[in-house]
């Protein structure tokens, strides 16, 4: 349930009302933007007559929430969420692209990568120190020792980082070393991960599963925001379809219909989603026209070398061509990319 006040509701009102909620059961959810007081109602209202809150003179309208998603629901909260990833603002008229290879392989290889990625306009690096493959004969990842690599590179460029969790005994890890932890598209539905990580105000990147729905990908989300961390970040990174002449189907629809229904920032996985590095360009224009907050870009300085997925990576000077395009589109739509 909705509950939206008048712009001239007083605070003693408003606290009244409130502790008359708590009171009665419910969880409360408040939402104030520059133009709006909402109190978002959790808990069964079924058996509530909504329409005797209209008895209060502050208050403007009342609605039931449909969907079963609640605190990431826009309803419950109208303005964008904007998530800080160690100084770098997601979300809003901001658009943020991270790059990096798809896997850390060697300190060397981060060291050579990391300055040329950040030039090209990259605000986070991203790289997989543990990699959750299809085959358990294909590389899986340095583990700790590839995070302790992304750690020093984080201190010597000053870039923030993401990287990828596997398990909740990695948390202790993560929490230390990574500014935004990524929950993989096999993980998007590992319930207990999600809760622990609703426990901690560490920022969330949040892939879609291969094969979910945009309603569990917001449940999935709930999760978190349950727990109490609403530092959340949706990530698209296509699903599953027939169709193969791409690994995955990018769903560009998805960033405007998620537009609508939440409030959290949605950036967008092109080299998931093509599998082909000769598509991630095209594919990012599409996603930051279609009003992305951001790409996640795999990049590589030589592809055809790397232990994991080097036919989707970009090289540096490819990816810079492609923030610098996506720069042009930002400026039309009269969004920030810098």
């Amino acid at each position: 349930m909705i509950i939206k006040l008048k712009n001239t509701a007083s605070e003693e009102q408003v606290s009244k009302l409130k502790n008359k909620l708590l009171n009665q059961g419910f969880e409360l959810h408040e939402s104030i933007g520059e133009s709006t007081h909402i109190l978002g109602v959790i808990g069964d209202t079924s058996g509530f007559d909504i329409n005797s809150l209209y008895a209060y003179e502050f208050i403007d309208t009342v609605l039931r929430v449909q969907e079963p998603f609640k605190k990431v629901n826009r309803k419950f909260k109208p303005d964008d969420t904007i998530v800080n990833v160690s100084g770098i603002e997601v979300g809003g008229k901001n658009i943020v692209i991270m790059g990096g290879p798809c896997a850390v392989e060697s300190e060397d290889q981060i060291d050579e990568i990391t300055p040329l990625v950040k030039a090209a306009g990259a605000k986070i690096l991203r790289g997989g120190a543990y990699k959750p493959r299809t085959s358990p004969y294909s590389f899986q990842g340095l583990g700790l020792e590839g995070l302790d690599i992304l750690e020093r590179a984080k201190i010597k460029y000053n870039i923030p980082i993401v990287s990828e969790i596997m398990s909740v005994d990695e948390l202790p890890y993560f929490i230390e070393k990574v500014d935004l932890i990524q929950v993989g598209a096999r993980n998007m539905q590992n319930f207990n991960l999600l809760k622990e990580l609703g426990k901690t105000n560490k920022p969330i990147l949040l892939k879609r599963g291969l094969a979910s729905t945009i309603e569990e990908w917001l449940m999935s989300a709930e999760y978190i925001l349950a727990g109490g961390n609403s530092n959340v970040i949706l990530c698209e990174r296509g699903i599953r379809t027939y169709e193969t002449s791409t690994r995955s189907t990018l769903d560009i629809s998805s960033v405007a219909v998620l537009k609508k229904l939440t409030h959290l920032p949605v950036v967008v996985d092109p080299s998931h989603a093509a599998g082909r590095w000769e598509y991630v360009e095209s594919l990012s224009r599409a996603a930051i026209a279609a009003g992305a907050d951001g790409l996640i870009i795999e990049v590589h300085q030589t592809p055809e070398l790397a232990l994991s997925d080097g036919q989707q990576s970009l090289k540096p000077v490819r990816f810079k061509n492609l923030v610098d395009s996506c720069k042009k589109i930002a400026n039309a739509i009269d969004r920030t990319l810098e």
